[in-house]
């Protein structure tokens, strides 16, 4: 009897220390001090501060397994601004696992910078990209006039039509070329699927190479080149649609490309210590985008369109 209220007392004695641990580690996540305090600190803040909260620049499913979202700074003299394109690849995500177009196509805005600022020789595949967001907006807009009745030659903003309407998502587009009959699966067409997925190869290039760079250093303490990287992640996401030509120029741009140091500029960095959860938070966000365009392109056996 006596042994059994020992064991009793020793339950209550660890439940009462695990809500002890509970309270303090609550508290310790309290905000301290005034609301702008609040705002302006890591720590999640009481709903009488804010009844609206903004959402986070980094979403906590984005950053790794273990450690905080990093903050992504505006980076001071130069064209590419990672913030900028994690936030437009946040807000391209829509309900029900699609992808909304117009900051789809800002990511890539963001990307064709990324990729002209690593030097002109490889201009010559950021502007194919340039022309494939192109022809998505100009279909989008060509679509909105043609459904508001207007004149061929109207000039109308660039997001018209990506804002509402068939060319707002992945899914809408696809559904709406589907139905009018413009999407061919026997040879190559003008239509908005088609450069989608010329532009969704394109960003599991840019995602594997980034992946490549947040990677570790191998067992004797060396880091692979970004030439390596893209190389590898070429072979991967485009080399098996390209003709050989193409693939002897990707050769000669992966000769050329900056070494490591000014690919951590880039994203406003010193060291590869800073660069990893930057790193790894815009390769999950990429993640999230391609997936979610895969499968609607899957969906529809869009993945081998000529």
């Amino acid at each position: 009897m006596v042994f059994h209220r020992g064991r009793m007392l020793v339950r209550y004695l660890l439940l009462s220390a695990m809500l002890a641990l509970i309270l303090f580690l609550s508290s310790y996540w309290l905000p301290q001090g005034r609301a702008r305090d609040c705002e302006n600190s890591w720590h999640p803040c009481l709903s009488f501060y804010h009844q609206t909260p903004e959402p986070p620049l980094v979403p906590a499913e984005w950053a790794g397994p273990s450690t905080a979202p990093p903050l992504i700074q505006e980076c001071p003299g130069q064209s590419f601004q990672a913030q900028r394109l994690l936030l437009y690849l946040r807000s391209s995500l829509g309900a029900n696992d699609d992808v909304l177009l117009e900051p789809y196509l800002q990511s890539w805005e963001q990307l064709i910078k990324f990729m002209e600022s690593l030097g002109t020789i490889i201009s010559f595949f950021s502007q194919k990209v340039r022309d494939k967001v192109a022809v998505i907006q100009e279909l989008s807009l060509k679509h909105s006039r043609e459904a508001h009745g207007k004149p061929s030659g109207l000039q109308t903003p660039a997001s018209s039509g990506l804002q509402s309407g068939a060319y707002h998502s992945v899914r809408s587009m696809v559904e709406a070329e589907l139905k009018a009959g413009v999407v061919d699966f026997s040879r190559r067409s003008q239509s908005g699927c088609r450069t989608l997925l010329r532009l969704h190869r394109s960003l599991l290039w840019l995602k594997l190479m980034l992946a490549g760079l947040a990677e570790g250093p191998d067992a004797d303490g060396q880091y692979k080149t970004p030439g390596e990287l893209s190389r590898e992640a070429y072979m991967v996401a485009l080399a098996p649609h390209h003709p050989w030509v193409l693939r002897q120029a990707a050769e000669l741009v992966f000769l050329a490309l900056p070494d490591r140091q000014f690919f951590l500029r880039l994203v406003c960095v010193r060291s590869e210590r800073e660069a990893t959860p930057i790193l790894h938070t815009l390769i999950r966000a990429l993640t999230l985008v391609h997936t979610h365009t895969q499968r609607i392109l899957d969906k529809h056996n869009m993945l081998e369109l000529p």
